[in-house]
């Protein structure tokens, strides 16, 4: 009979020992978390110096990430939101639930960085990616507009990579966006929610293009071998994408959430990105990146609009973009 009284008793004992692991919780996009993102392998990395339990909740694309912050508010359960970017950070600031992560990062983007609620972990400029044999590949957007090319990009509601699209448009043309939208729609095949979506529509042979990174060739060269998609260059200049990572005030983890922000600069962390985000890192890794990196072809010109008129652009390039495609 001593048998379930000593039971219970280790019961009692193991509970508070299990109840003291504390969760992480990060919302980000579905592809960071799949298993070819670089979501396990920093879920291992991170647990194994914090004693703690990490717990990715993939949300959609980008944009999705912060409509649902929005509607949760206060009440999210998240810590750590990964996959917001400078046309979205303004918006989000502006909610009042993004804490100031106090952290004085070194790092190597292209462009100066002083937000205090958002770090960035990578970067990359949006392009469109074909394979190497598409005859006459598109030097600007007016080339695109001229060519019968059909693309698949993704919507702007939702995705990052979407919204870039219509920050890039707006940053070349300003007052001439509208036009280029018109002309742009009937080369428009598709448009999908997020990028995972339209990246396997063109690898599918659907579309002759697709929007994306000038650093997704790399992907197929470094772990396929293939070097048969590249990315055109425009001489308008390509949008640049910084991608960030902010803690939630609501946080019931801040110290630990402010740890992992702090990780997320380290090499542990940057070493993982190149090769399964696919992005360029925003602290260069000690080993370097691979050649495949490096023979990717570069933009001339990079564009990106501050953050505050990013979001004051949005709802009208929204308007220009719908009014252009629902013709």
């Amino acid at each position: 009979m001593r048998y379930p009284t000593l039971a219970a008793g280790l019961i009692l004992a193991t509970a508070p020992a299990l109840a003291q692991t504390p969760e992480l919780t990060i919302y980000t996009y579905d592809s960071f978390v799949s298993e070819w993102g670089p979501g396990p392998q920093v879920k291992s990395a991170f647990e194994a110096v914090c004693d703690c339990t990490v717990t990715f909740v993939g949300a959609g694309d980008g944009a999705a990430l912060l409509a649902r912050l929005q509607l949760e508010g206060a009440r999210s359960p998240a810590d750590i939101v990964l996959g917001l970017d400078t046309n979205l950070t303004a918006i989000a600031a502006e909610t009042g639930l993004i804490a100031p992560h106090g952290l004085t990062p070194d790092h190597d983007l292209p462009v100066a960085w002083d937000d205090p609620l958002f770090l960035p972990y990578d970067w990359g400029y949006f392009a469109f990616v074909h394979d190497t044999d598409l005859a006459d590949p598109p030097a600007s957007f007016g080339d695109l507009i001229a060519s019968d090319l059909q693309v698949v990009i993704q919507d702007p509601r939702s995705s990052t990579p979407g919204l870039g699209l219509l920050m890039w448009v707006e940053a070349a043309y300003g007052d001439r966006a509208p036009e280029i939208w018109q002309g742009l729609a009937p080369r428009i095949l598709t448009v999908t929610p997020g990028w995972s979506e339209a990246y396997g529509l063109f690898l599918n042979g659907e579309a002759d293009m697709v929007l994306s990174y000038t650093t997704s060739p790399a992907y197929h060269i470094i772990a396929e071998g293939d070097d048969s998609k590249t990315a055109a260059i425009f001489e308008e200049g390509h949008y640049l994408q910084v991608e960030v990572a902010g803690m939630l005030a609501a946080s019931d983890q801040p110290e630990l959430a402010t740890r992992f922000l702090d990780f997320m600069l380290t090499d542990a962390f940057q070493a993982i990105l190149p090769e399964t985000n696919w992005m360029y890192p925003a602290v260069l890794p000690e080993a370097g990146l691979a050649q495949g990196f490096a023979d990717l072809p570069t933009p001339d010109r990079a564009l990106l609009l501050p953050p505050a008129e990013a979001a004051a652009r949005r709802d009208g390039a929204l308007a220009t973009w719908l009014s252009a495609l629902s013709r």
